[in-house]
């Protein structure tokens, strides 16, 4: 039997989340208190970043009109849109795992009981995930201090200087990535060994 607790249809918002304005999901994990507050932070740095990809659509066509209408080339706004790209998928990334939309074997995972689901889960993000993102962030903070020390640019004629802004986005971004992390696996301790305690 599948003792995951669920949301009915009609509880879910326009937007997706549920009556206490988090990711709703079919699959529910129980929620903790800290798990909220994670996922709260979370949702709104990624609602804030996702405006990036407006921006990086106004750089788009703004160097599209330029190069082939007006026949002028601008390093620094191509530059700009990579920089965009880079920033929106690394912070979406965090923004994927707290809506439970990344990648995963749903045909899988739906003949699976709650708790397999929640073991499977909680040993993917203890020793896949964690290791991984905890040892990208160690290795790109000395990463970051070095451009800073440098304070690295374009090496393209015409490019964008302060190159530490976007590489610090690596940190930043694997930062969230383990804190949305770490809201998974409690809300998956939460289900399997009632610690800590649901909500």
């Amino acid at each position: 039997m599948d003792e995951t607790p669920a949301y009915s249809e009609s509880a879910f918002n326009d937007d997706g989340t549920g009556p206490d304005g988090l990711p709703a999901e079919h699959r529910m994990l129980p929620r903790t208190r800290i798990s909220n507050a994670i996922d709260r932070f979370i949702m709104r740095i990624g609602n804030a970043a996702s405006w990036i990809w407006v921006v990086l659509i106004a750089g788009i066509f703004t160097n599209v009109t330029m190069r082939y209408v007006f026949g002028r080339a601008t390093v620094w706004l191509e530059e700009l849109q990579l920089y965009f790209y880079a920033i929106g998928f690394i912070i979406g990334l965090s923004y994927a795992i707290t809506w439970n939309r990344h990648v995963r074997v749903d045909a899988l995972a739906d003949r699976w009981s709650a708790r397999t689901r929640a073991w499977i889960e909680l040993l993917g993000m203890v020793f896949l995930l964690l290791p991984f993102a905890i040892a990208i962030t160690t290795e790109a903070v000395p990463y970051l201090m070095t451009s800073i020390q440098l304070n690295e640019a374009s090496s393209s004629p015409g490019g964008l200087p302060y190159t530490w802004i976007l590489k610090s986005f690596i940190v930043w971004g694997f930062v969230l990535i383990i804190l949305a992390a770490l809201s998974r696996l409690l809300r998956c301790t939460a289900l399997l060994f009632d610690r800590p305690r649901p909500l």
